[in-house]
């Protein structure tokens, strides 16, 4: 089994992160809405890091999407923030070209990644919003839809 560490969308997300951090450190220290905005990016991608270890770490199909539905947003909040930057001041806004480009790559590989999520492996969601195609809110489970366990999981 691949470590989570060893996913591309994770590597990506690193290196969208190392990114953030050279770009930020340039925001000036006495500008506090820059100060603050580069605090809401570093989480923002921390989030996002965080969100595919907690996916990886679990089987059920509706955790996995509450996951991927958390790393969506904030992966868009680090993608519009650069729109700030020149408003807020920063002289070397452009360099946010290459965050951008980097949460588009990202974008895909999230696309490949929520795609491999087996919607068979899941506790009905009563909310309706994380159930797995075709499961409504009211679905009454059957016990081997909750067997989840197959001949590659047991050692």
């Amino acid at each position: 089994m691949k470590e989570h560490w060893d996913l591309p969308i994770y590597k990506k997300a690193e290196e969208i992160y190392k990114t953030l951090v050279i770009i930020t450190d340039l925001f000036p220290e006495n500008n506090d809405y820059l100060q603050h905005l580069k605090s809401n990016l570093l989480e923002d991608i921390m989030v996002v890091q965080a969100k595919i270890s907690g996916a990886e770490a679990v089987k059920l199909y509706d955790i996995k999407m509450e996951n991927a539905a958390i790393i969506r947003k904030a992966a868009r909040e680090i993608m519009i923030s650069g729109n700030q930057l020149e408003l807020l001041g920063f002289s070397d806004a452009k360099y946010y070209k290459i965050i951008r480009n980097q949460i588009e790559e990202f974008r895909l590989l999230f696309i490949d990644w929520i795609a491999a999520f087996n919607p068979n492996h899941y506790i009905v969601d009563n909310w309706g919003l994380f159930n797995p195609p075709g499961i409504s809110p009211d679905h009454i489970q059957r016990d081997d839809e909750l067997d989840f366990l197959d001949e590659d999981d047991e050692e």
